[in-house]
């Protein structure tokens, strides 16, 4: 069984689809690859931005559960996620645009060695850009060619994931124990963790703090996060050796783009484990993904049910010119 590749994706959820397709298509630039709905429950969009291609490893995808109230920030969560751009002198272009666009930031700080930009989007929800200048590792993505961010400041991918635990010896063990990461720094109550061939695509920041009031689950939080397996065999082995250790798995799920493991390694916080194909290309042509509502095979006999229950939302870009800014 090999190691984990890196990040795969993260998901969190929305307060409105609408305003997260607008925020990440014209304020970040990241490509909606594909416009789907959650699969267990199947009233609620999931989106995927991602890379131009597509690309594992470069997805932030959203739920926008009806109803669901505001979350609250606090520890055992999984607390900020990461964007990697490709240099120092691409955050000064996302201080500027930030600025411009009225994006709450913190500024370019130094974090493990590395120049970050952190902000949030208007559900609060935390993000931060990581440069990849001194990044060695996992390779990142592609930009979005016809994107509205210049090809050299643009958004390449997923960087590390942020999680807060008030059991910090106990998830140190589970990630070095059963998922094979290794700690390989420190700074203040931060720990840097990373797996295979490392980099800003394949670290976990796990910060210790008790003193947190306990978070909860809502819009403006984090789902899940996802880590990268080749494919079938060693997503079977990973749950294998997850159950070994006595922590329950989902057990093996299609979801037609890829197929996943899902297992809730510490409280609130859940893992998947997601092969790196068949991809977001399988069904819909490269020049309009995400323009239409795309459902995996077993839901499409139910799509005039599925199309009443969500609104539609306009997400062509193939007819439009988005100028690069």
């Amino acid at each position: 069984m090999n190691q984990l590749k890196g990040v795969h994706h993260v998901t969190a959820i929305t307060s409105s689809a609408e305003k997260n397709y607008q925020f990440f298509t014209y304020v970040l630039g990241m490509r909606l690859v594909k416009k789907t709905v959650n699969q267990d429950d199947i009233q609620t969009y999931h989106l995927f931005f991602a890379d131009d291609k597509g690309s594992p490893g470069t997805d932030m995808t959203f739920f926008d559960f009806p109803g669901i109230p505001k979350g609250v920030h606090g520890t055992n969560e999984i607390a900020k996620s990461s964007f990697r751009v490709p240099n120092d002198a691409a955050l000064e272009y996302w201080v500027k645009r930030f600025d411009r666009l009225e994006v709450k930031h913190k500024g370019i700080k130094e974090q493990f060695g590395k120049k970050t930009l952190s902000f949030v989007d208007f559900d609060d929800q935390q993000y931060q850009l990581i440069s990849d200048e001194f990044n060695a590792g996992v390779s990142s993505g592609t930009p979005w060619e016809k994107g509205p961010i210049p090809l050299d400041h643009a958004i390449t991918g997923l960087g590390p994931v942020f999680i807060k635990t008030a059991h910090f010896d106990y998830f140190k063990e589970v990630l070095e124990k059963i998922f094979s990461f290794k700690e390989i720094g420190k700074e203040e109550s931060l720990h840097l963790f990373e797996v295979g061939e490392g980099g800003n695509g394949a670290q976990v920041i796990v910060e210790n703090d008790s003193d947190s009031p306990q978070s909860r689950q809502g819009f403006g939080t984090v789902h899940h996060v996802a880590f990268r397996v080749e494919d079938r065999a060693e997503l079977d082995a990973w749950q294998s050796r997850i159950e070994s250790f006595g922590l329950q798995t989902s057990g093996f799920v299609d979801r037609f783009f890829f197929k996943s493991l899902y297992s809730r390694v510490a409280p609130q916080i859940l893992f998947e484990l997601a092969t790196d194909g068949p991809g977001f290309m399988g069904d819909e042509p490269y020049e309009t993904l995400g323009e239409k509502l795309s459902l995996p095979p077993f839901l499409e006999p139910k799509r005039d049910q599925i199309e009443k229950m969500v609104r539609p939302i306009d997400t062509v870009r193939s007819t439009k010119e988005i100028v690069k800014e």
